[in-house]
């Protein structure tokens, strides 16, 4: 049974709080049984029934919940680094995929890879981000745009669940885009979804979620409506890509269909954020995607004192946010978003596991808690998220497993 010990700053981040509120404790320790968290407190409050464990030595640093980074589109083949420089050019997003690019770039590059391939490139990644201090990931399929190339990725996640230590969090994204063979039959594809690939999704229980990106250019209300009713049917529980880059009122969608999340809503309205405020629905916040688009940033702030909790993810990918550096879109939501240390940390903890819907389990420092743990090399969240480093990590617990950072 360890003890962390040597501890500046821990925060629990625990469940039921206000999003300011990271429960941050001076000077504390920790202790865990197997694969769950048995005591957090002060280091002077520590049960004598402890007193002889094996310590691991903090070295004064800052002990927090593995991060959840609980948005990403993990699993792809081919970069689109020529599309980065058209945007630097002055080419809008929008714009790329109308001349063929995007989406659909990828979706050509993945249906032609190998699950194999796949599987390596999605194990790299996940290697990078347990280095991080990442302990789960939500991960979404899409670049596939049919029924043998969905399935491939998600079985991809099926199969590097089974490999290493993260906790994978699989989720259905066939409506991400239309694809080129079904250009001029949108009919047709939302058929395809509803009567072929989520019944086949779900009674293979390859995906936990349905999400769908409701834009100009990919689908409206009224479809996201159908393939998430669709979804709900079989049992997944729903997510919306919302408001990204204009307002399409999905975020009032997503609050009407009962999703667990809301995510990006850059664009969203007032009656959006009020209807998500009273649905009870995460908003998810991707810094570094508005950051690579130069679009403007989700108004987190303005969420928050509206009753939001707001989670923040990386939306890696390989077209928008090609990082995977979840501390970065930390740094980048207090800085671009107006959010405190602690407002931020309760994203990629507590309010990131509630938009996954494990907030019952993980995201917290508590007693009774998966223990999933972070050991960052800094004195203090403030300072963490203000010197910004390659990699402040130094160990990962997942699951009660030790292991040290590179």
């Amino acid at each position: 049974m360890p003890i962390l010990k040597n501890v500046s700053e821990l925060a629990t981040c625990p469940a039921g709080s206000s999003q300011q509120d990271a429960g941050l404790i001076r000077n504390a320790a920790l202790v865990w049984r197997g694969r769950e968290i048995a005591w957090v407190g002060p280091a002077h409050e520590i049960p004598a029934e402890y007193a002889t464990e094996a310590v691991i030595d903090c070295n004064g640093g800052l002990v927090i919940p593995g991060l959840i980074d609980c948005h990403t589109h993990l699993c792809f083949a081919g970069w689109r680094e020529q599309e980065f420089e058209l945007r630097l050019a002055g080419a809008s997003y929008q714009q790329i995929a109308q001349a063929g690019g995007g989406i659909r770039n990828t979706v050509n590059s993945t249906r032609a890879a190998s699950q194999g391939s796949l599987l390596r490139s999605t194990m790299q990644r996940l290697a990078q981000m347990q280095q991080l201090g990442v302990t789960t990931v939500e991960c979404k399929s899409g670049y596939g745009l049919d029924l043998a190339t969905e399935l491939k990725q998600l079985e991809v996640y099926r199969q590097a669940a089974l490999h290493q230590t993260l906790e994978l969090m699989p989720t259905f994204l066939g409506a991400h885009a239309i694809p080129q063979e079904f250009s001029s039959n949108r009919g047709g594809y939302i058929d395809l979804l509803c009567q072929q690939v989520i019944p086949k999704v779900a009674a293979e229980k390859l995906a936990i979620f349905c999400d769908i990106f409701v834009e100009q250019g990919a689908f409206t209300c009224a479809e996201a409506r159908e393939v998430l009713s669709v979804a709900r049917s079989h049992g997944l529980k729903l997510k919306v890509h919302a408001d990204q880059l204009s307002d399409q009122g999905a975020a009032a969608l997503a609050a009407e269909m009962g999703a667990v999340s809301a995510e990006h809503l850059e664009y969203v309205s007032q009656k959006g954020i009020q209807a998500l405020a009273a649905a009870g629905v995460v908003a998810v916040s991707l810094p570094l995607a508005s950051f690579y688009l130069r679009e403007k940033q989700t108004p987190s702030r303005q969420l928050i004192d509206a009753g939001v909790a707001v989670a923040i993810a990386t939306d890696f990918n390989p077209g928008s946010a090609p990082s995977c550096h979840l501390p970065l879109a930390m740094t980048m939501a207090c800085i671009n978003q107006s959010l405190t240390p602690q407002e931020v940390l309760m994203g990629v903890t507590h309010f990131a596991a509630r938009a996954l819907d494990l907030q019952n389990r993980i995201g917290s420092l508590q007693a009774g808690y998966q223990a999933d743990i972070a050991i960052i090399d800094s004195a203090s969240l403030s300072h963490w998220l203000y010197e910004f480093r390659a990699n402040a990590c130094s160990a990962v617990i997942k699951n009660g497993q030790f292991r040290k950072c590179a």
